[in-house]
């Protein structure tokens, strides 16, 4: 078997620890990310290297899980660069992780609208998942919860929307 580079390994990493080949080969540096990963996941040693890096499978309970923790404490600078990116490609957006957001408008004043999905909703949901299993992690996410101010209801619907 080939050996594989150090950009193939750390798709390998990537795509093991999310299950997204699109968002692994951007992490790992890919120009055209969504086209790599179809190639590189045909691969023999690639999908081996990946089987290595993956324990044991994950159940559809773990894949929802590891949604919620992505949604809950993912990242927004994609979303960032999207805003402020004057003419974004093909290319660009196929890099960018934006699964965090709910809905992207862009409406007849040319401003851009991006909606994020609920942060605390998401961590409530984990914190229903994971009440039910002994996690050491629990307390720091019953901390976390407790320490994020509840919203008044008008605050609330503009938190849920974002107009830049």
């Amino acid at each position: 078997m080939k050996k594989l580079t150090r950009k193939e390994m750390l798709f390998c990493l990537h795509y093991a620890q999310d299950r997204n080949g699109r968002i692994a080969a951007a992490k790992a540096g890919y120009a055209s990310p969504l086209h790599s990963a179809v190639r590189l996941l045909r691969r023999e040693e690639i999908r081996t290297a990946i089987a290595e890096n993956t324990p044991t499978p994950l159940s559809t309970a773990d894949e929802v899980l590891l949604g919620y923790r992505k949604l809950a404490f993912g990242s927004g600078a994609d979303a960032l660069r999207l805003l402020f990116s004057s003419e974004p490609s093909e290319t660009d957006f196929d890099a960018l992780d934006l699964f965090n957001i709910a809905e992207i408008k862009k409406p007849k004043d040319g401003a851009l609208e991006i909606k994020f999905f609920d942060r605390l909703k998401a961590l409530e949901h984990l914190q229903a998942v994971c009440g039910s299993q002994s996690d050491s992690a629990m307390p720091f996410l019953q901390a976390l919860m407790q320490s994020v101010p509840q919203p008044v209801e008008e605050e609330k619907e503009e938190m849920h929307h974002c107009a830049f």
